[in-house]
């Protein structure tokens, strides 16, 4: 399974990262989690960050075992802001985990990303039993 986490502090702007620190949390994160890489971008759904998310997204939509998790606001707006990059890109929305980060501190975060990647985990490992299992 590859996991690739995307982090967005809207601007630095935003007071609900206030208690963040955007510096070290992609360290702690790939120091905690099993995951490919964590990156951090000002700004995810604006220019810029549209085509990082759909240069990330292309490079993935061939592989069934890679997601990508969207660590920012709402997921319903990650849903909504992204949905034409994953059109685009012919990434699939069920490999598309958005996670809302806002509201606390860095463990806090890690706490939901860990949670996030963990029900990742177990999703495919049941679906690997579920494959092993003889028919009845």
């Amino acid at each position: 399974m590859k996991i690739k986490i995307l982090l967005c502090n809207c601007k630095g702007l935003c007071p609900s990262f206030k208690n963040t620190d955007m510096n070290t949390l992609p360290f702690q994160v790939e120091s905690e989690l099993d995951v490919d890489y964590t990156i951090v971008h000002p700004q995810l759904c604006g220019q810029g960050g549209n085509e990082l998310v759909a240069d990330i997204m292309r490079e993935c939509a061939p592989d069934p075992e890679a997601y990508v998790v969207g660590s920012a606001c709402a997921p319903e707006a990650q849903f909504k802001l992204f949905k034409k990059v994953m059109r685009k890109t012919e990434f699939p929305e069920s490999r598309f985990v958005p996670l809302d980060i806002r509201g606390t501190n860095n463990d806090g975060i890690l706490a939901r990303l860990k949670e996030a990647v963990e029900a990742l985990i177990r999703k495919k490992e049941s679906k690997k039993l579920a494959s092993a299992a003889p028919a009845a």
